[in-house]
């Protein structure tokens, strides 16, 4: 009987373990989302300060993603980041990672936000799904000052580079790879 309550206390006392680490990995699964959200929303806001020109044109879009980078080179260009695809007509948000790569003459490092406007559905969702974006760089950023020209739209959607800090002296050509992050949906 001894033995069968002492068992009985292990397997209740693992099982309440259990439950308390499956709601503490929820939470902090939200936490990050919450923190992914809060970068996007603030990024957002950063940008229609630096372009009151831009705001129409989110207004305009069906969707935007946001990602927030840091980027290292010397000669070989690496970097990583995360970000969210927002569906602006049904909420829909889409937990994504992006990584770069590249060859060049570049030295330094830079954290950067990179947000891209969606003209339609199809547009988003090629995003979501392929992910892939090629780039080619030439830009000269020091700290908060980053020349960095937004492109038009291109294949349904428009892309803007912010810069946060860093220096970085570049002419590179790079290719970046956004993909849905299974940890982060």
């Amino acid at each position: 009987m001894k033995r069968t309550l002492s068992a009985l206390c292990i397997v209740l006392l693992v099982a309440s373990a259990a439950s308390f680490a499956h709601e503490k990995h929820k939470r902090t699964l939200e936490d990050k989302q919450a923190g992914i959200d809060q970068m996007a929303e603030n990024t957002l806001k950063r940008l229609f300060q630096a372009s009151a020109a831009i705001e129409p044109q989110f207004e305009a879009a069906m969707g935007y993603a946001v990602f927030h980078n840091t980027k290292v080179a010397m000669g070989i260009t690496g970097g990583g980041g995360v970000g969210v695809a927002v569906n602006k007509e049904t909420g829909e948000r889409t937990y994504m990672k992006m990584g770069t790569a590249g060859i060049g003459f570049s030295l330094g490092a830079q954290i950067y936000d990179v947000i891209f406007l969606f003209q339609d559905p199809g547009a988003l969702q090629h995003f979501i799904q392929s992910g892939w974006e090629g780039e080619t760089q030439a830009n000269l950023a020091a700290g908060t000052m980053g020349a960095n020209a937004a492109t038009s739209f291109i294949k349904g959607k428009r892309v803007y580079h912010l810069t946060d800090s860093g220096v970085m002296a570049s002419a590179d050509v790079t290719g970046s790879k956004y993909w849905v992050s299974k940890k982060l949906n």
